[in-house]
């Protein structure tokens, strides 16, 4: 068994893997590849995709999506089209018990929905507050009060991991209270760290006491907790994650290529600060240019995850043997997933 693979997340640009890619993904700076709506056309090319990726290289490779539900779905056709996660905060509200056991149905039917095409993990559930100010959180959080995130995104979690997936939460320390989407641009949030404490951060607390698999740190400033956007800040990721909230699964940074991760101009320094800062895995998609900068620079032993981290992310396989297509349980989750999907305005 492999003791320990790269740290670096990477992106493909089609349906199947070229023959740079395939050189890529053997470069042993990577540890998986992070795949978009760009990458599928069909749940037999998605699955054959897979196969290829797993096959191109002599190590274990993780293949992850992001594969929340509303406006962050991936894959849609051949997939069951999931709600936006605020759609059980409403019913929540009126109805906890409903609210969570749909929660629970909808994590595992996207989970064994992804892991029979051959994908490992979907990074989900969000924790973020849905305070109706950040413009890019909005509705895929489940609800504006931490007490209620923790309830549904615990249920949500559960689901995934009864199906046999890692689950990751994001943003940490949250994302909702700033209004700069930090794909575009890079937040500030000057609050302090008392009042994050107190909100923001509570659902990551109660979702890392529940046993989440990983969590992945946003590209937002906090001027009166640390200079550092919170995925290149050891003070965030080492004397918060790890030691207050005593997180010891796996940490993820944001997409690298994202503005908010603007520290530098060049990629191989974005990655090195954010695996010094403690991130165990580095995601850079959107530049092939910056990923070959990488690869061709960084050091492959200072970019290595050990087997207990990225282990702990692979996918459980063993339970998809029977389409999933003819399970009763899949049947009545897929019908009021849907219709709930369909009642639910746009985003």
């Amino acid at each position: 068994m492999t003791d320990k693979i790269g740290s670096l997340i990477i992106d493909l640009e089609g349906l199947q893997i070229s023959p740079e890619e395939k050189d890529l993904l053997n470069h042993p700076v990577v540890g998986g590849v992070i795949l978009f709506a760009r990458n599928y056309e069909t749940r037999a090319q998605l699955t054959r995709l897979c196969h290829q990726i797993r096959s191109a290289r002599k190590k274990p490779v993780l293949i992850m999506a992001d594969q929340e539900g509303g406006r962050v779905q991936r894959f849609v056709h051949d997939f069951t089209r999931l709600p936006y996660m605020a759609a059980f905060g409403g019913i929540y509200d009126q109805d906890p018990a409903t609210a969570c056991k749909m929660a629970h149905d909808c994590g595992w039917l996207m989970a064994i929905e992804l892991l029979s095409a051959g994908i490992d993990q979907s990074l989900a559930p969000v924790l973020d507050l849905n305070k109706g100010v950040s413009t890019v959180i909005g509705r895929r959080a489940f609800h504006s009060k931490p007490e209620y995130v923790i309830k549904i995104a615990t249920a949500f979690m559960n689901g995934m991991h009864e199906a046999g997936m890692a689950s990751t939460g994001k943003h940490f320390p949250g994302h909702g209270s700033v209004i700069l989407d930090s794909h575009v641009a890079a937040p500030f949030d000057d609050r302090t760290i008392q009042e994050i404490d107190q909100d923001d951060m509570i659902p990551f607390a109660g979702l890392i006491k529940a046993g989440i698999s990983a969590i992945m740190a946003a590209h937002i400033v906090y001027p009166k907790v640390d200079k550092m956007p919170v995925g290149f800040s050891r003070y965030w990721l080492q004397d918060i994650l790890r030691q207050r909230l005593g997180f010891k699964g796996v940490i993820f940074s944001d997409d690298l290529n994202m503005e908010g991760a603007n520290i530098s101009a060049n990629c191989p320094d974005r990655i090195m600060a954010a695996r010094e800062a403690g991130c165990d895995f580095t995601l850079l998609c959107n530049n092939r240019k910056g990923v070959i900068e990488a690869l061709d620079s960084l050091s492959a032993s200072s970019q290595q995850v050990s087997r207990d981290k990225w282990t702990a992310l692979q996918g459980d396989f063993s339970g998809v043997h029977v389409p999933y297509n003819e399970s009763r349980r899949w049947l009545a989750a897929r019908a009021v997933l849907s219709k709930l999907e369909a009642d639910m305005p746009g985003s």
